[in-house]
């Protein structure tokens, strides 16, 4: 059932209203180019800020532009404020509003709810960063340079993104800290903070009938006796180098003497119920104590598939001429990926793999900083004056672009208050008073950064 909207965020759900319609989905680049436009407009009327990077001047017909924009104010210090509005594809089944339209409700045990494509991940944070810097500017109570940056393929490996930072000089100014808000309790527990990301490489394994054997168009499966199928030589090929008796996870780490300190605070108040609740879960692929299994949680390269096709599909009775696999090598920061990828091309050279492609979109590495870092303790007090008891870990198991902000920042913070659920899945929710704790916690995140002791400028 609908229901009024609570009157705190009646401005920030209005703006997230207005942005969901905009299916920001990879490969529908008019959408994305339209929404990255109006963003621009919204923060050049609303925030007063400077286009460094014009959407209208980007003329690529295959990637989304970048929404670059300065927001001056003569002072000491500068953040960078980084967001993506880029999400994942939804049919309209099983939603309780049409993904792309959205809409209010109460759920019982949870609250009043926003449900949308993008409600948590990540258009919701993205309204609430913006709203937060708007009551900062309206209350003229903002005294540090902002540099916003919005992206559109941070889905699919931030490649666009990436080199832009490369330019020589760089585009974004020197900062003190680099900040993605988003929201960190994760079903409804206590906020993250994560000093460090897993790189990503994502692309597809493929495999095409040919002199290996496989036929060039799909064939009665009455031959598959003597003719080989390509789907075969896929799995076999996944299974060579991601066993899955490992469940895709192909190299470890030692966990360091920091990152243990961490591991085990973190472990005194971790719930591994309650995780697996909120993952839709009933049992971990590890086994041990809490502290082992967060261990084994982050220290670990792991390659996940997240589909597997055969061509032609829906196809029953043939050998099919084609098969895929899409594919992400998830990497932690200590483990060099690119070594890794070096032994998944080397395994797929050997004869019994002739026919297998492996087939890369992008990649970048994992990186890390350390627990004091500019802008860390801003976020663990930004936490606190909520209520909120912060979860230190060493690094996410999931991935982010950090690495590329290394030359602009010492740090690269996820982080924000905030209760959301069902990213990337039917449903897709943030609760309002998860919206309104995030912008809170935004707003006292860049108030207390701005009052903190001056930085030192990162190294290059």
């Amino acid at each position: 059932m609908s229901i009024s909207i609570t009157p705190p965020v009646y401005p920030t759900l209005d703006l997230l209203s207005a942005i969901t319609p905009f299916a920001s989905v990879s490969g529908q680049i008019d959408q994305q180019r339209a929404l990255a436009q109006w963003l621009e407009d919204w923060i050049r009327a609303e925030l007063g800020g400077i286009p460094v990077l014009a959407v209208s001047e980007q003329t690529s017909h295959s990637a989304p532009p970048l929404v670059h924009l300065r927001i001056d104010r003569q002072a000491e210090k500068t953040l960078v404020l980084y967001n993506m509005y880029d999400v994942m594809p939804a049919e309209a089944t099983g939603w309780e509003f049409p993904p792309f339209s959205g809409g209010v409700t109460d759920w019982p045990g949870v609250g009043e709810v926003f449900i949308a494509r993008g409600a948590e991940n990540n258009k919701g944070p993205l309204a609430g960063m913006l709203m937060a810097v708007k009551s900062l500017c309206d209350s003229g109570k903002l005294s540090v340079n902002i540099e916003i940056i919005l992206e559109g393929e941070e889905e699919t490996g931030s490649g666009e993104l990436r080199r832009y930072l490369a330019q020589d000089p760089c585009p974004v100014s020197t900062a003190s800290a680099v900040f993605f808000p988003s929201l960190c309790e994760y079903g409804g527990g206590e906020p993250r903070v994560y000093l460090g990301f897993s790189g990503l490489s994502g692309g597809r394994l493929k495999v095409s009938g040919g002199k290996w054997g496989g036929p060039s168009a799909a064939i009665h499966a009455s031959n598959a006796n003597w003719i080989a199928n390509p789907v075969w030589r896929l799995v076999a090929a996944l299974n060579a180098i991601a066993p899955a008796h490992n469940s895709g996870v192909i190299a470890r780490q030692v966990i360091d003497e920091e990152a243990s300190r961490l591991l085990s605070t973190l472990a005194a108040q971790f719930s591994i119920a309650d995780e697996l609740t909120f993952r839709r879960s009933e049992t971990l692929s590890v086994s041990g104590d809490t502290l082992a299994c967060l261990q084994q949680l982050i220290n670990g390269a792991v390659l996940n598939i997240s589909e597997i096709r055969s061509d032609p599909l829906d196809s029953r009775g043939v050998i099919p001429c084609g098969a895929s696999a899409e594919i992400a090598l998830r990497v932690p920061p200590g483990i060099d990926g690119e070594s890794l990828l070096t032994v998944i091309r080397q395994t797929l050279s050997r004869p019994e793999f002739d026919g297998v492609e492996l087939e890369l979109d992008d990649c970048y590495p994992g990186h890390r900083f350390a627990h004091h870092s500019p802008g860390v303790d801003a976020l663990l007090t930004s936490y606190e004056m909520q209520g909120a008891k912060p979860q230190i870990w060493p690094w996410a198991p999931g991935c982010a672009p950090a690495y590329t902000f290394a030359r602009v920042a010492p740090a690269f913070l996820i982080g924000g208050l905030g209760h959301g659920g069902n990213a990337h899945g039917v449903n897709e929710f943030v609760t309002l008073r998860g919206l309104e704790r995030f912008q809170q916690s935004v707003t006292d995140w860049i108030t207390e950064f701005s009052n903190g002791p001056p930085f030192s400028t990162p190294a290059v």
